[in-house]
């Protein structure tokens, strides 16, 4: 393959930022291996994208899923240049009501989720010129946000797997990062919205861009990470939030 049919694999990449940056991958000359669980959804969303998309069934859970997931890669397109960590859920719950099982699927997906990943897609990245992890954070990476105890500890994870991984991989050519958006319009946040558990109109006051993000303006700063023009770029978290995060107006 020519540099620019470079191969990325992307967890929950049937829907949502995830099928957005697969989008974009494949717009801009590469291929795309879409990872998710919801097969109905794998199915369209690589239909959508065309040939130089495929689709594998994926439940970032389970280790045994995850390394088959990449051995399927290895067999097939015989190398992986990006990881993109897309897989996650939201599930807002008063603090005192969260069960264990509740909060530890949280972490399981988001942080252990995209460990699994990243130690299946090891020996493929380790091979590539120009090997690159990107992880989703988010605003929650770094604020309090009632409600959402599993959901901030799993981001505040993302954050500091991130790190680790950018220093000691670095010197074996992987860059990871991430990026860490506020709040998105996908399906996930309108279902949300639609149960009552997100009240949109304070968040879009709260941002100083006064709006939601869309997918592919997520996926755009995803593609600047994993691409070639960031090549001295690693450990960070770009923060694509509208400006939520550095708001002081209320000053």
């Amino acid at each position: 393959m020519s540099p620019s049919s470079r191969v990325a694999a992307i967890t929950g990449g049937a829907s949502g930022i995830g099928f957005a940056f697969a989008k974009r991958w494949v717009e801009a000359g590469g291929v795309a291996v879409l990872l998710d669980m919801d097969i109905d959804h794998l199915r369209v969303a690589v239909e959508a994208i065309g040939s130089d998309a495929r689709g594998i069934w994926i439940d970032v859970t389970s280790r045994v899923s995850v390394d088959d997931a990449f051995s399927d890669i290895t067999a097939t397109e015989r190398r992986l240049d990006v990881l993109v960590n897309c897989a996650g859920i939201a599930d807002p719950s008063p603090s005192h009501e969260v069960s264990d099982e509740s909060f530890n699927r949280m972490l399981d997906i988001h942080v252990t989720g995209s460990m699994r990943c990243a130690r299946a897609a090891y020996p493929l990245l380790v091979n590539s010129e120009a090997a690159s992890i990107v992880n989703l954070g988010s605003v929650a990476t770094y604020a309090g946000m009632p409600q959402r105890a599993s959901y901030t500890a799993a981001k505040a994870g993302i954050g500091g797997l991130t790190r680790t991984l950018a220093a000691e991989w670095a010197e074996l050519g992987i860059r990871v990062n991430a990026v860490g958006p506020g709040y998105v319009r996908t399906k996930l946040t309108d279902s949300l919205v639609a149960e009552g558990k997100l009240v949109d109109g304070p968040i879009r006051a709260r941002t100083p861009m006064g709006r939601f993000a869309e997918p592919e303006e997520i996926a755009d700063a995803m593609h600047f990470l994993a691409g070639e023009t960031s090549t001295y770029i690693t450990g960070h978290m770009l923060m694509a939030d509208g400006g939520m995060s550095i708001d002081g107006s209320w000053y």
